[in-house]
Parts: structure tokens; C-alpha cells; sequence
């Protein structure tokens, strides 16, 4: 019996759009026999090749800092448990490893956030920025029955839950609001970067040449910053491109850009 035309191009359509799928569910499990292996240069080249074929996500970063940390390169691996943690700020293994990096780095800027800013950002790290809007939309739901029930309800007890209800309730809502914007904020980066080369120099003006006037600070591979601007210089081969950069909150200056990689 023959096998009509229409099945067999079915079955090949169907077959490439798998493909790349199953590559992809290849290389992380070549990946991950390359980790438990100790094959750490291996096990990269798989999680990299499976990012660009299927994507990335926040287990798959988290799995690329570790094996960067195997590898000895601070810098890539804190970069990449950033990036997980941009993904999904509820994954705790990124965040207890990024954690432990850091006290492996040269660098350790004191952490000048207040106390209501750490509370928050804690805060922040409970969902994803899908949960977190979910719950915004829910908490929003929440107010408009507390409304209804101080409009409609008979009994004065009740319409008054309702009024004071509905008074607190907006004012989570506007919190959860808030805490889904800056959840997806650090999903696209804020200007988070981190240094990946080994060292490099804040410079107080971006000019790669020596100057008594230019004040010269080194840091180290693993040091976390936000870029606040950036200025191309052609005419200097050595430093085409420079980032204005603020650490630890305060402090700013210069630094070339190809010593460091957005997060």
C-alpha cells in the first residue's frame, strides 16, 4: 500500500519543527552529563548552544553561572546569576550562589541601600513579574467587591468593612503596582551591568591616556554597576567606547566598555 503525498509532507513538517526543540533538550542534557562530569568547558558550550537555539531562562542562566564558576571566571558567573535572577527574581538557588560569589571577588562595595529599599527589593523577589501582575490584577478585583459591598450592602456594619476595606486594599493595590513595575524593570536590566574582565580602570574622565588630573581606580572582574551613559570616542583606537557607570549607589566614573557586559 502506498503512503499518500499529504502524510509524508505532514510527517516532515512535523519532523523539522521539532528539531530544533530536541536539539535543544539535547544540549542541556549533554550539558548537564558534561557538569556532572567535571567537563565544565563542555558542559558551557552545550548550555550556550541550547540558548541559542531554544532561548534562554532563568534555569538555564543559573545553570551557565555555575559552570562559569567552575571554570574560575567570577565575572561571567555573577553576570549569569544576575540574568536569572532578571528572569525569575523568585529563584533562591541564583540568589544564594550569587551571594556566595561574592565573597569571592576582589571587590565587595558596601551596600549604602536603606532599610526600606532592601525590605522592597526582598519583597520583590517572592514571584515573577508575571505572578506579581497577577496579583496586582487580583488585589484590584479585591477592591471593586469591597466598593460593591459598601454600595450595595443592607447592613451599615458591612458597608462600613466595606468603605475601610476598600481604602487599605487600594493602597496594596498601588504597592503590587509598583512591585510588578519593578519586578519587570529588573527583568530588562535598568542598566545593570557587570565587569567581566579580569581588571579594569575608573577612570574620572574617559580618555585612555594617562593624566596627573585623571584619578585612576582599578576593579575586578565580578563588580556589579549601573551605566548611566555612554560616549563613543573613534579618534582613540585603544577605548572606542566608554561608560559613564555608578557604583554602589554614589560613586561615578568612567570605564571602557568592552571591559564589562549588561546584564
Amino acid at each position: 500500500m502506498k503512503t499518500p503525498f499529504k502524510t509524508i509532507i505532514a510527517t516532515l513538517t512535523l519532523l523539522i519543527l521539532t528539531l530544533p526543540a530536541s536539539f535543544a533538550a539535547t544540549a542541556v542534557q549533554q550539558a548537564d552529563s558534561a557538569y556532572n562530569k567535571k567537563n565544565f568547558q563542555d558542559a558551557l558550550y552545550y548550555y550556550q548552544a541550547a540558548a541559542e537555539k531554544d532561548g534562554v531562562s532563568s534555569d538555564l542562566y543559573y545553570n551557565m553561572g555555575n559552570t562559569y564558576y567552575r571554570l574560575g571566571d567570577l565575572g561571567h558567573a555573577v553576570l549569569n546569576y544576575r540574568r536569572a535572577l532578571a528572569l525569575d527574581p523568585s529563584n533562591e538557588e541564583a540568589r544564594l550562589n550569587l551571594e556566595f560569589v561574592r565573597t569571592k571577588i576582589t571587590d565587595k562595595p558596601e551596600d549604602d541601600s536603606t532599610f526600606l529599599r532592601n525590605v522592597h527589593l526582598k519583597i520583590v523577589s517572592w514571584m515573577s513579574p508575571d505572578a506579581w501582575a497577577w496579583t496586582s490584577m487580583g488585589v484590584f478585583a479585591l477592591m471593586i467587591g469591597l466598593i460593591a459591598i459598601y454600595l450595595f450592602a443592607p447592613s451599615v456594619n458591612a458597608r462600613k468593612v466595606g468603605f475601610f476595606g476598600a481604602f487599605v486594599i487600594l493602597f496594596i493595590f498601588i504597592y503590587t503596582l509598583y512591585v510588578a513595575w519593578s519586578s519587570a524593570n529588573a527583568y530588562n536590566g535598568n542598566g545593570r551591568a557587570v565587569v567581566t574582565a579580569p581588571v579594569t580602570n575608573l577612570r574620572s574622565t574617559p580618555a585612555s591616556s594617562n593624566s596627573s588630573a585623571d584619578k585612576v581606580v582599578p576593579i575586578h572582574e565580578g563588580t556589579e554597576l549601573i551605566i548611566l551613559d555612554s560616549l563613543a570616542t573613534p579618534d582613540d583606537p585603544k577605548v572606542p567606547l566608554w561608560y559613564d557607570v555608578k557604583i554602589n549607589n554614589t560613586s561615578r566614573a568612567w570605564l571602557p566598555a568592552a571591559d564589562v557586559e549588561k546584564v
